[in-house]
């Protein structure tokens, strides 16, 4: 019967009928009468696995923590009520035809309403820093809870100086000036208008398929259409051409720093960079076409993060912010996706790029998941925005500088930097032998625990991936027990940002579940 019911999963998997239930070890229901057939569904699963992914790490890793047993709404209900009475745009943005109900994390891991438990690669936006539930950072959390939930800025209490203390002494010199925000939309905000005081001028300048936030300021900087209302907003705000090496006018396999290169052949000489040239002669263009002869400030992602993982020809950045300081602009890291380690090689994203900017936001990974955003700057910049008054009610709250603080420890104690330059570097060169596999891995990019695989329908048009083929390896990815995102211009890159805290094991489970999911897309295509 085994043996018959495999093969009939097999061959489903060619058809596109994937069972939500295989693939991926499952904790036991919380409702009785389906403990057996769980039990046998779970058996099923082991021996289909091993038949349809052959791959020496197919298995799930194991873990020893125990979720709850989930007692709230049925999921029909959970959803009836997310249709009818939260705004549409949350069932817009909710991912999966079958969506994921998730009750329970802890680490990497995230368990759903059913006890099935999913290998997180994507951290809630790359916004879970250390881990799910971290016992360190639940430990700071709750002994704050139990002191002092809230009070504002008008009063001195130590969090907020404690955290300021201990953030700034990770950055360089002069960026020594803190202020607290809840949100990385509301960082740049802020930015936005601290650099338009401090430099007298109006306009800014990002980069094309940029993401900078939400908030009306913030959408002139969001560079992406899908983001866009027909209504004013972001007055002042302009978008040069994205120096993308792989999807853009120039571009070769010297060009970024990525332990992965992209496929495109380059004929430039040692030390010097072609396309880089060029980029730099497009923002040349703006500064002569575009924009006054001052301006305000340049904002730049260190590495795109919605725009999917883009990254920049080596010495773009730097000659960026030489070009933006000559027109009295300052130059603003946006770190909301990249800071605190993720990247590896470093503990900001700038660094990677030999840069030390004017200001930087922060946000996302910061508190590992608790609204908490930063702007921190120079006091020369910070001073004129003090001649007026500003006051956020939550910005600094104790909870959340007790829980950004903890967060700051673990990731020194858990060494979590290093095991981003790890883990990231060998996912990195285990999906560019992927991408040499399959015709529809156009490339491979980031660096650390920031990764973007872009897909195309062919390596010689480069075109995107349509929409459809990217939910068919979504989906069947998800099934599988692995949760990635997606991201790029046409919604044609998967972003792999989880939790810093994922083993090599985890990597290699990924990687069969992935190479899978692209088998069976390709057989069925």
């Amino acid at each position: 019967f085994l043996t018959l019911t495999c093969l009939v999963h097999v061959l489903s998997l060619s058809s596109g009928r994937i069972n939500t239930e295989l693939y991926t070890e499952n904790e036991k229901y919380s409702q009785k009468p389906f403990q057996k057939l769980q039990t046998l569904r779970v058996q099923h699963s082991t021996m289909c696995q091993k038949a349809a992914v052959k791959h020496p790490s197919s298995q799930m890793p194991p873990c020893d923590y125990k979720p709850d047993s989930y007692q709230g709404m049925s999921k029909e209900r959970l959803l009836e009520i997310r249709k009818q009475n939260c705004h549409p745009m949350t069932m817009k943005v909710t991912y999966y035809r079958q969506p994921v109900f998730i009750h329970q994390g802890h680490m990497q891991w995230l368990w759903d309403v059913d006890g099935k438990r999913y290998l997180d690669l994507f951290a809630g936006v790359a916004t879970v820093s250390v881990g799910h539930c971290h016992p360190r950072v639940n430990e700071a959390a709750v002994k704050q809870l139990k002191h002092l939930w809230h009070t504002t800025a008008i009063y001195i209490h130590p969090q907020i100086q404690e955290y300021a203390e201990k953030l700034v002494s990770l950055l360089p010199e002069p960026l020594k000036v803190v202020y607290l925000t809840n949100s990385g939309s509301e960082a740049n905000d802020l930015a936005m208008l601290m650099a338009r005081l401090h430099t007298g001028n109006y306009d800014i300048i990002t980069l094309r398929g940029s993401y900078h936030g939400g908030s009306p300021m913030t959408m002139g900087l969001t560079s992406r259409t899908d983001y866009k209302y027909p209504v004013a907003s972001g007055f002042g705000c302009h978008n040069t051409m994205c120096p993308d090496v792989f999807r853009g006018v120039w571009g070769g396999s010297h060009c970024r720093d990525s332990p992965v290169q992209t496929i495109r052949e380059c004929n430039c000489s040692a030390g010097h960079c072609q396309a880089n040239d060029r980029y730099i002669e497009q923002l040349k263009e703006m500064f002569d076409t575009t924009v006054p002869h001052r301006i305000a400030a340049f904002f730049g992602e260190p590495i795109q993060g919605v725009g999917g993982a883009v990254q920049y020809p080596k010495n773009y950045l730097k000659e960026t912010y030489k070009l933006v300081r000559e027109k009295g602009g300052i130059c603003i890291a946006d770190e909301v996706q990249t800071g605190f380690g993720r990247t590896g090689s470093h503990f900001w994203g700038f660094q990677g790029h030999d840069i030390i900017p004017d200001m930087v936001t922060m946000a996302k990974g910061i508190a590992n998941g608790f609204p908490m955003g930063a702007v921190v700057t120079t006091e020369e910049i910070a001073r004129p925005f003090g001649k007026g008054l500003h006051f956020n009610t939550f910005g600094g709250n104790p909870v959340a500088c007790a829980i950004a603080s903890s967060v700051l420890d673990t990731i020194a104690e858990d060494r979590l930097q290093e095991n981003c330059a790890m883990v990231g570097t060998y996912l990195l060169t285990e999906l560019a032998k992927l991408r040499d596999k399959y015709e529809i891995i156009g490339d491979v990019r980031g660096k650390g625990l920031q990764i973007g695989v872009e897909m195309v329908t062919d390596k010689a048009s480069c075109k995107p991936l349509s929409p459809e083929a990217m939910a068919e390896i979504f989906e069947d990815t998800k099934d599988m027990g692995v949760l990635i995102g997606k991201g790029g211009i046409y919604g044609q890159t998967f972003r792999i940002k989880p939790p810093m805290c994922i083993t090599k094991d985890d990597a290699d489970f990924f990687l069969a579940v992935f190479d899978q999911a692209l088998q069976n897309y390709m057989d069925r295509r």
